[in-house]
């Protein structure tokens, strides 16, 4: 199994879907993130089973989870998630331009300062990496 390490992007990424769904329901967001995060899991276990997203970037693969797609590389023995987005998006313009991020068609501003609860969050979000 690779070590799976998640970029500053991946992250910031997992908070605004949290922060997105938790408008509704805390519930929902504690349980959808921790479901990226298991899919983040299984993409360690085998990375080279998942399709390779070339057209995109040099050395991408990706992972679908519901209507959000998992963006990786594989690096050795390394893992790295990319990004967490969702698939409504523009994808390559994202990808390359790292545009802000936009949730099912709705512009999601990010902010250094956070005024939403982040308690929904089961356990924590990844920081280095995790096996």
């Amino acid at each position: 199994m690779a070590t799976v390490t998640f970029s500053p992007k991946s992250r910031q990424d997992l908070l605004d879907v949290g922060d997105y769904i938790a408008k509704d329901s805390r519930a929902n967001a504690r349980r959808f993130v921790g479901k990226l995060m298991e899919q983040c899991k299984r993409v360690g276990r085998a990375p080279l089973s998942y399709k390779g997203r070339e057209d995109l970037a040099p050395g991408l693969r990706m992972a679908a989870i519901g209507r959000y797609v998992i963006f990786f590389r594989v690096l050795g023995d390394l893992v790295r998630i990319e990004r967490v987005l969702h698939g409504a998006q523009d994808l390559p313009a994202v990808l390359e331009k790292g545009e802000e991020y936009r949730h099912g068609g709705r512009r999601t501003v990010q902010t250094g300062a956070r005024s939403v609860d982040r308690r929904y969050v089961h356990g924590t979000l990844p920081g280095d990496e995790f096996n």
